[in-house]
């Protein structure tokens, strides 16, 4: 009678890392510089679970769980070896795909020498094969899963360093241009170029501040907000009045109407309005407009941000928020260039304030970005505050 399949993985542990081994040579050029005993190290452990796997008692349930994803963890508390594996084979270069090739090619390595070994199988052998897959996929998994939030976690961790360390040298950049114009007697050539910089540090500002607060996201933490109270249009006749300093070539028109006083973090909103109208400019018609309305009703205040230009495709209308998804230029369907981090972070902004936030897009409307907020405190009067540019 021939080997069951777990005592032959503990027999040949030899061969199957040999074989192993080479086909992971052979993946990256970092897979070069890999030893068999650095291979061993983590190996010998996966193909003893995957032995112990085989050769523990298994109900149907179980066998379901597992084929769920649901199977027992390898490791306990510890990395697993399949999570160190995952581990070796990041800090070694390869990507996800090449590690996951490597399970492919140990399924093919162990089936191949197992079939080679006897001519004489039973059903029960196809049952024992179906758990060693289901083995392998459970690894795999783990491997996958590790990697994955290896990946982010470095991704993560790299902006929250290149936020941190951008933000007072692109600070100190803007107050000296500003101070150029402010005290130094240039000429109009000088000047232009002073404005110039101050409108690039302006963008570096607004761009780290998106990152900043990726950086928070992706850590799993809401954007944090200090409410106090405020008046929506006074925010907008700011930030209408700076968008309008920093693109005189554009025309921005401002309509506030009704009570607009509630209780938000103005800096949060202050980004919020500030990457609209920014997105507008930057996506618009520069031959229109860009309409910015805010107003104000019993219970809410609703911004608006429209402009004219080439609508957003319909294929791209679910997912504008998301994150990393960009617009279109100006000129009519080419890609912008753009990190798509604006509106992902308004959104959060938003949510994070009770609101909601949603876009119309059409050919003879242009497009119309909407956030609603709630005052978040009641107000019994009505106070009209009104600016027209």
């Amino acid at each position: 009678m021939h080997t069951r399949l777990g005592s032959f993985i503990r027999a040949n542990v030899e061969p199957i890392v040999d074989d192993w081994s080479s086909f992971a040579r052979s993946r990256a050029p970092a897979g070069g510089n890999l030893t068999a005993l650095a291979l061993r190290d983590h190996i010998e452990p996966l193909l003893a679970f995957i032995a112990n796997d085989l050769e523990s008692p298994q109900t149907s349930s179980e066998q379901l769980r597992k084929s769920h994803g649901g199977g027992p963890r390898e490791g306990g508390d510890a990395l697993s070896a399949a999570e160190i594996h995952a581990v070796l084979r990041l800090n070694d270069g390869f990507d996800i795909n090449q590690m996951v090739s490597e399970y492919r090619a140990l399924r093919a390595s162990v089936v191949n020498l197992w079939r080679a070994s006897s001519d004489d199988f039973d059903v029960d052998d196809f049952d024992e094969l179906n758990r060693f897959h289901e083995s392998i996929d459970q690894v795999a998994t783990e491997s996958i899963a590790y990697y994955s939030e290896m990946v982010a976690r470095s991704r993560t961790l790299f902006l929250g360093i290149l936020g941190h360390d951008l933000r007072d040298p692109i600070r100190a950049a803007k107050t000296l241009a500003e101070l150029m114009v402010t005290t130094c007697d240039l000429t109009s050539e000088q000047s232009g170029v002073a404005d110039q910089i101050i409108l690039c540090t302006h963008r570096a500002k607004l761009i780290l501040e998106d990152l900043l607060d990726l950086t928070r996201l992706q850590l799993g933490s809401e954007i944090p907000i200090s409410r106090a109270p405020m008046e929506m249009g006074a925010l907008g006749d700011q930030l209408v009045r700076e968008m309008r300093a920093l693109h005189p070539e554009r025309r921005i028109v401002l309509y506030v109407s009704g009570d607009t006083a509630g209780q938000w973090d103005c800096s949060r909103m202050g980004q919020v309005v500030a990457n609209l109208i920014g997105n507008a400019i930057a996506h618009g018609s520069g031959r229109a407009p860009v309409n910015v309305t805010i107003e104000g009703d019993p219970r809410d205040v609703i911004l608006s941000v429209q402009n004219e230009g080439p609508p957003i495709p319909a294929g791209k209308m679910d997912s504008i928020f998301d994150l990393l998804v960009k617009g279109r230029d100006n000129n009519g369907g080419e890609a912008s260039t753009h990190l798509g981090l604006g509106l992902y972070v308004a959104r959060n902004i938003v949510v994070a304030h009770g609101g909601a936030i949603d876009v119309t897009s059409t050919s003879q409307g242009g497009t119309t970005f909407t956030v609603k907020l709630p005052r978040g405190f009641p107000r019994t009067d009505n106070l009209p505050w009104l600016s027209t540019g």
